[in-house]
This record gives C-alpha cells, sequence and structure tokens, in this order.
C-alpha cells in the first residue's frame, strides 16, 4: 500500500500494481438490476466495507467459482440444519 498518513482508500489500494502491469484502476459503469442493487447495499450495511470494495470482491469471488465450476469441481453450502447443497448458479 502507498504510505499515507489518513486512512487508506479504494485510490490507494488501486494504484498498487497487481503484477500484471496494471499500476492504474480500471474504471467501468454498470447498470444494476434491482436485486442486484439491493443486494450492494445490504453488503455495503453489513460489512462496512465501500462499494468498489464489494464489487471487486464479488467479481472475485465469481471468477473463482466460474474457474472451478468449468473445471469439473463442484461448490457446496451448508444450510441451518446442516444439510450440505450443491450450489447451482452458475
Amino acid at each position: 500500500m502507498p504510505s499515507t498518513k489518513g486512512p487508506v482508500t479504494d485510490q490507494d489500494r488501486a494504484t498498487v500494481s497487481t503484477g500484471r502491469g496494471h499500476a492504474a484502476p480500471e474504471r467501468v459503469t454498470v447498470n444494476l438490476t434491482p436485486r442486484a442493487w439491493h443486494a450492494l447495499e445490504a453488503t455495503v450495511q453489513r460489512t462496512g466495507d465501500t462499494k468498489t470494495e464489494t464489487i471487486n470482491r464479488a467479481l472475485q469471488v465469481y471468477n473463482y467459482l466460474d474457474e472451478l465450476m468449468h473445471s469439473g469441481g463442484a461448490v457446496y453450502v451448508q444450510d441451518a440444519h446442516g444439510k450440505p447443497e450443491r450450489l447451482k448458479i452458475f
């Protein structure tokens, strides 16, 4: 992280080299469905993370799960009663 006197910002995090030659953040504009917007707002409220941090993490998780499933893997979640259920959203 860049050395700063105040709190680390999204901009500080984004300007740290990713090791792939990207020193500057990529700016994109997206149109969120109402369901996606509410999910983003709820996650930001619950975690205290910024919208930028939340979207960045969500994309990384999505990419990981997509790669895993496309390579023959599977993801299971456990419900409140301990019953495993295969994740089938992709």
